[in-house]
C-alpha cells in the first residue's frame, strides 16, 4: 500500500510510505495524483519511504513497468528511503526506468532527502 505523507506532500512533491506488499491497484491509486501534479507543475518530485515495504506482488509488475514508462519524463527526482542493501540497489534502477534522477537515503536522512527534492 502507498500511504501518502500529507505533511511532506506539497507543490510538485509527493511523498509516500510504501507499506507491506504492493498490488497493481496500488499503482492505480497513485497514478491520478502524479498525473495531476505533472499537469499543474510540469514535473513531479517523488519520495518513497520503503522502511515498511515487504515486496511487490507478481501481478503488479506489469502495472509498475507501465507506471514507470508513463511518468519517467515528468518525475525529475526520486528519493528512495530505506535501510536494506537491495533498496539501495533498487535506486540505481529507478533512474533509467522511473525518474530522471534518483538518490538513496537512509531513514535518519529523510530530512536531507526532502531538502534534495526541493532544490
Amino acid at each position: 500500500m502507498f500511504k501518502k505523507m500529507t505533511q511532506d506532500s506539497r507543490g510538485n512533491l509527493l511523498a509516500y510510505e510504501v507499506i507491506g506488499d504492493i498490488t497493481k491497484e496500488d499503482y492505480r491509486q497513485i497514478e491520478p495524483e502524479v498525473k495531476i501534479l505533472a499537469e499543474e507543475h510540469g514535473d513531479v518530485r517523488l519520495l518513497l519511504d520503503l522502511t515498511q515495504f515487504h515486496w511487490e506482488k507478481l501481478s503488479a509488475w506489469g502495472e509498475d513497468w507501465r507506471f514507470g514508462r508513463k511518468f519517467h519524463d515528468v518525475i525529475t527526482k526520486m528519493a528512495i528511503v530505506g535501510d536494506k542493501k537491495w533498496e539501495k540497489w533498487l535506486t540505481k534502477l529507478a533512474g533509467p526506468f522511473y525518474a530522471k534522477e534518483a538518490r538513496f537515503f537512509y531513514p535518519h536522512q529523510i530530512g536531507e532527502a526532502l531538502k534534495w527534492l526541493k532544490e
